[in-house]
């Protein structure tokens, strides 16, 4: 009788041993606690000056570039400002950039979308929060020789990375808002990023004010029925 012989272990693979398997009950219990400690995330506009340790932006940052991308290859990059005379120069570009927003660029259907959440052109905490997490876009990258490397589903990448480090500094216990000034490529030049990278996101980081509010219109999320079908 001869023996079947098996191909040979494809070189670009690996076990899987770090997947975790749990009893159903506990299953249910563990997304029923993530929804629950998830639910309770509030995008915050008034925050406290409080510092926040290094640590904690580090940790998040690593669960952020976890996260799955297209041909894994990572198309995002961090810049955390933590520099009061930065953050001033941030908030001044922002601003200036929000108040021809509200003064004409955005249409009406936009402001009055925009009206229950209360914004305006005026951003203090960009100068208050203790940390800002300009978030950038990589369109290409770079091989070690230098080549152009096209990068491929960027912003559904870069977007994924962006929940991660929202949902990993909810978790230890910070506050987040996610703005978005346009247009925002101003970040480049301030943060000494190539014309390569487009900025995403502004992230700001920091502990709520004492007497924080939020508005009430952002609780109200869509329900199950209205976002989900079993087909």
């Amino acid at each position: 009788m001869t023996r079947q012989a098996h191909p040979a272990p494809d070189p670009r693979f690996e076990p899987f041993t770090d997947f975790r398997t749990y009893p159903e009950t506990e299953m249910i219990g563990r997304a029923t606690a993530f929804h629950e400690e998830i639910r309770r995330r509030r995008t915050v506009r008034d925050f406290s000056d409080r510092p926040v340790p290094k640590a904690v932006i580090e940790a998040a940052l690593r669960a952020a570039g976890t996260a799955p991308s297209g041909a894994n290859q990572q198309p995002w990059f961090f810049s955390v400002i933590t520099d009061p005379a930065l953050k001033n120069k941030i908030r001044v570009a922002a601003e200036a950039e929000e108040r021809e927003f509200y003064a004409g660029r955005a249409s009406a259907e936009w402001l009055a979308a925009l009206e229950p959440l209360g914004t305006d052109a005026d951003k203090p905490f960009l100068e208050t929060a203790p940390v800002l997490i300009a978030i950038f876009a990589q369109r290409h990258g770079r091989d070690a020789q230098g080549r152009k490397i096209k990068h491929y589903y960027v912003p559904e990448s870069v977007g994924l990375a962006t929940g991660f480090l929202i949902a990993a500094l909810h978790h230890a216990g910070l506050a987040t808002l996610t703005h978005t000034p346009s247009p925002m490529n101003f970040l480049n030049g301030l943060c000494g990023r190539p014309d390569n990278e487009k900025p995403y996101i502004l992230l700001v980081v920091g502990y709520p004010a004492a007497d924080c509010r939020t508005p009430i219109a952002a609780r109200r999320k869509k329900p199950l029925d209205a976002i989900r079908a079993w087909l």
